[in-house]
């Protein structure tokens, strides 16, 4: 399945959902895009570089090695901050970190009257399709 069919599959299936998106954080592109409505290219941009703050900003690569070292854990590849939800005014958006590639993320954003442990559920389901296209 490619990326655009798993990010269209997404949209369907994840309830409420008015876009989804795959995300490189270290080049901060946005990778695929599926929306209900058409924004423009900048507001894209600052979704794609704005999923790389949220997890890779430099607080969180912090308290990440703060982590690492209360642990005694060597500093790796892996991340403590995995899936981040934010609650805005109108629509629930919704981060995932890929299991397959801990530099890329899906989001998915649905309007705030779906219920939200089904959001999370096929989120998700929708991510591990994504993470296979985008291998």
């Amino acid at each position: 399945m490619s990326l655009d069919k798993a990010l269209a599959t997404a949209q369907a299936d994840i309830p409420e959902c008015v876009a989804s998106g795959y995300v490189d954080m270290v080049s901060g592109m946005l990778l695929g895009v599926k929306t209900v409505d058409s924004h423009p290219g900048e507001v894209l941009d600052l979704v794609a570089a704005a999923t790389g703050d949220l997890f890779q900003g430099k607080n969180v690569m912090e308290i990440e090695k703060l982590f690492d070292k209360s642990r005694g854990i060597q500093a790796g590849d892996h991340h403590y901050f995995n899936e981040i939800i934010v609650f805005s005014t109108n629509l629930i958006h919704v981060f995932l970190r890929s299991k397959r590639n801990p530099n890329q993320a899906g989001v998915f954003i649905t309007r705030n009257s779906a219920n939200i442990g089904m959001v999370l559920v096929k989120s998700r389901a929708a991510m591990a399709n994504c993470d296979a296209a985008a291998a």
